[in-house]
């Protein structure tokens, strides 16, 4: 989020121990700096206020604010054992959000606000990582060049044929969570994008 971040959109599995949004844990999360600090600690493991304020060029105070808000929420909480300072260390609550698509239709107007920001900060998310990668490719091994895939398909399916395959990939990708780790292990982002065109890619008044 977004792990979405994430992955933000994905079912709850019995490996992951996923947080399901409702209208008031997504207005506490629908900021993009939030939507950033709770991705980053969810991949790469506890943080302070100012570790993470360096990483993303903000002030200590503003990233001090920001987890304080989204521990309100439930979404990160103290890590101990961290750190031999004083400076307060945090660890994401949960591995992944999964995101209720009837918050866009929500009757608070509130609500449907949130959950638009917190879709397009995710689509924003996954787009800078693609980038990241195309543009660092060239200093990874052939393997994991082999290893990495940009591919797009187009299938005619009705929205529950669609759902179903969804969750077909959804329950593949974590079929490998517990997959054995040696030396050339890394972590690998799959995004998963699924979403209706009409023909022309344009839009319909109708």
């Amino acid at each position: 989020m977004p792990e979405k971040p994430e992955a933000p959109e994905s079912p709850e599995s019995p490996e992951r121990k996923n947080r399901t949004l409702d209208a008031r844990s997504l207005r506490g999360l629908a900021h993009p700096l939030r939507i950033r600090l709770l991705g980053a600690l969810r991949q790469d493991g506890p943080a302070t206020a100012s570790q993470l304020a360096e990483r993303f060029g903000e002030s200590s105070g503003a990233t001090s604010y920001h987890l304080r808000q989204l521990a309100a929420h439930g979404f990160v909480e103290d890590a101990p054992g961290h750190g031999k300072g004083r400076e307060r260390w945090w660890k994401a609550a949960h591995d992944g959000t999964v995101f209720d698509e009837q918050l866009m239709y929500d009757e608070d107007p509130t609500t449907r606000d949130a959950a638009d920001l917190f879709l397009h900060e995710i689509a924003t998310i996954h787009t800078q990582e693609l980038n990241t990668w195309l543009g660092n490719a060239h200093a990874w091994s052939q393997e994991w060049r082999r290893g990495s895939d940009i591919s797009d398909f187009s299938l005619s399916l009705t929205p529950e044929q669609s759902l179903d395959l969804i969750r077909r990939v959804h329950d593949l990708i974590n079929s490998y969570c517990d997959a054995p780790q040696d030396e050339t292990s890394e972590t690998v982002r799959f995004h998963v994008h699924a979403f209706p065109r009409r023909n022309g890619g344009g839009s319909s008044s109708a």
